[in-house]
C-alpha cells in the first residue's frame, strides 16, 4: 500500500501544485479531496504554464487517473472551461473522474457569497464555496447525482431551493434574484457534457489502493485555513488538513501511509486575519516581488513574512506529518540575513504552541533566531549536497525545529527545479 496525502502547512499558496506535479509522474492516481474553484495552482512544464483550479495536476500525465472527490464543491462550468483549455493545448483529459456525490456550485451561491462578504469582510474569493458547503451541511444542496434524477422531481427541488435563495437575495440584500428554470437548464446542459467523467470515485480509489497502486491525495488551501483548526473565522469552509482526505475521498484512515506537508521557505497569506511574521516593509515587498506572490485565482497580492515554525509545528501535529517539502527556497537568494520565528511573545509569556484563540494570536509578537543568507543562485541545483552551506544550514534548522524530514526542496517553479531527497512512494 502506498497512499500519500499532500497538504499545505501554512495559509495555502505553498506551491502544492508544483509538488503534486513532481509526484504525479510516479503516481497511478491523484485525488483532489476538498475545496473548489477558490483554490488555484500553477504548474510549469518545459516553457508552458498551466493554471488549474478544480482538475488535479496529474491531468498532465495521460496514464495517471485523476479524481475529483465527493468532498470537492464542483463548479461544473469551471470544470468544462478547464477541460476545454487543456484539450485545446493537446492534453488528453480522458483520465479524469468526478464524484457523483460532489455538491454543485450554483449561480445563487456565488451571488450570496459576494453579498455576505460585504458584511463579514472575511475576504472570500466569491466563488460560492462557503454557501455551497453551507447547503451541504443544511442537507438542502444539489449534488451531481441529483441532476440525473427524474425531471419532475428535479424541477420540484430546484423551484423550492431557488425560491428560498431569492428571499435572501431580494429581501435582505435588495438585489435581483434568479429564475430557477434558467439555472436548472444550465445545470442539466453542463452535467450532460460531464457525463463521461462521472463515477463512484470512492470505489475507484479503494480499488487502486487495494491493488497496490500509488495514490496521491491533493488538498487545496492550507492547514491554517481549515474550518476547525485554522484561524477562524478567516478560514475556508472545508478541511484542508490530512483528515479531510478520508472524508472527502471516501476512504478509511488506515489506507493512508504518509502525509507530506508543503511549506514555503518563508510565509505568505491572502485575505484578512492575523499574521505574526508579516513584513510591512521593503523586505516584505521584495519577497512578494521575487516570489511573484499574487493569487492564481484572484490575482490579489499576498502578504509576506519570515518563516514561522510555530505554524509548522502546529501543522505537523494536526496533520500527523511524516515528511515535508520546502518550496521557493530560491526566492531567498541574495538576502544577507534570514529570520525564523521559533516562538511568540504574548504579553509576558513566551508561547511555543500555536494559540487556540484569535484574540491571543492578534497580540503575539514573533521571537526570531537569525541566520546568515547566501548570495549564490541556487535555481539550477539538483542535489542537496551542492547547495550553499548557509542554505543547507537554513534547511537543517527547519528540520531540527519541526522534527520532520524534508523529502523535496523546490528551487524554482519548473518541474526540473526540484531536489529529491527520498521516495514518497516506497
Amino acid at each position: 500500500m502506498s497512499a500519500t496525502v499532500l497538504i499545505g502547512s501554512q495559509w495555502g499558496d505553498e506551491g502544492k501544485g508544483k509538488i503534486t506535479d513532481v509526484l504525479a509522474e510516479k503516481a497511478d492516481c491523484v485525488v483532489r479531496y476538498q475545496g473548489g474553484s477558490n483554490a488555484g495552482h500553477t504548474v510549469e512544464v518545459a516553457d508552458e504554464k498551466f493554471k488549474l483550479h478544480l482538475i488535479p495536476s496529474g491531468i498532465l500525465y495521460p496514464n495517471t487517473l485523476c479524481i475529483v472527490g465527493n468532498g470537492v464543491v464542483v463548479d461544473m462550468g469551471k470544470v468544462i472551461e478547464e477541460l476545454e483549455s487543456l484539450q485545446a493545448r493537446g492534453i488528453d483529459t480522458s483520465n479524469l473522474r468526478i464524484s457523483l456525490k460532489a455538491p454543485v456550485v450554483m449561480p445563487y451561491h456565488k451571488k450570496i457569497d459576494e453579498l455576505e462578504d460585504r458584511e463579514s469582510h472575511i475576504g472570500t474569493t466569491k466563488r460560492g464555496i462557503g454557501p455551497t458547503y453551507a447547503d451541504k451541511i443544511n442537507r438542502i444542496g444539489i449534488r451531481i447525482c441529483d441532476l440525473l434524477q427524474e425531471p419532475e422531481q428535479l424541477e420540484k427541488q430546484f423551484k423550492k431551493l431557488v425560491e428560498c435563495k431569492n428571499r435572501i437575495i431580494e429581501k435582505i440584500y435588495n438585489e435581483e434574484g434568479f429564475d430557477y428554470r434558467i439555472i436548472m437548464q444550465e445545470a442539466l446542459e453542463q452535467v450532460n457534457q460531464l457525463k463521461p467523467y462521472l463515477a463512484d470515485t470512492s470505489f475507484l480509489i479503494y480499488e487502486s489502493i487495494k491493488q497496490g497502486k500509488k495514490v496521491l491525495f491533493e488538498g487545496a488551501q492550507g492547514t491554517l485555513l481549515d474550518i476547525d483548526h485554522g484561524t477562524y473565522p478567516y478560514v475556508t469552509s472545508s478541511h484542508p488538513i490530512s483528515g479531510g482526505a478520508c472524508v472527502g475521498a471516501g476512504i478509511g484512515p488506515t489506507q493512508i501511509s504518509k502525509v507530506l506537508g508543503v511549506a514555503k521557505a518563508y510565509t505568505t497569506r491572502v485575505g484578512e486575519g492575523p499574521f505574526p511574521t508579516e513584513l510591512m516593509d521593503q523586505t516584505g515587498d521584495l519577497l512578494r516581488e521575487k516570489g511573484a506572490e499574487f493569487g492564481t485565482t484572484t490575482g490579489r497580492p499576498r502578504r509576506c513574512g519570515w518563516l514561522d515554525t510555530v505554524i509548522l509545528r502546529y501543522a505537523t501535529r494536526v496533520n500527523g506529518m511524516t515528511d515535508m517539502a520546502i518550496t521557493k527556497l530560491d526566492v531567498l537568494d541574495g538576502f544577507e540575513k534570514l529570520k525564523i520565528c521559533v516562538a511568540y511573545r504574548y504579553k509576558d509569556k513566551l508561547l511555543y504552541e500555536f494559540p487556540e484563540t484569535l484574540s491571543i494570536l492578534e497580540q503575539c509578537v514573533p521571537e526570531y533566531i537569525e541566520m546568515p543568507g547566501w548570495q549564490e543562485d541556487i535555481s539550477s541545483i539538483t542535489r542537496f549536497e551542492d547547495l550553499p552551506a548557509n542554505a543547507k544550514a537554513y534547511l537543517n534548522k527547519i528540520e531540527e525545529i519541526t522534527g520532520v524530514k524534508q523529502c523535496l526542496i523546490a528551487v524554482g517553479a519548473k518541474r526540473s527545479q526540484t531536489i529529491v531527497n527520498c521516495d514518497l512512494f516506497e
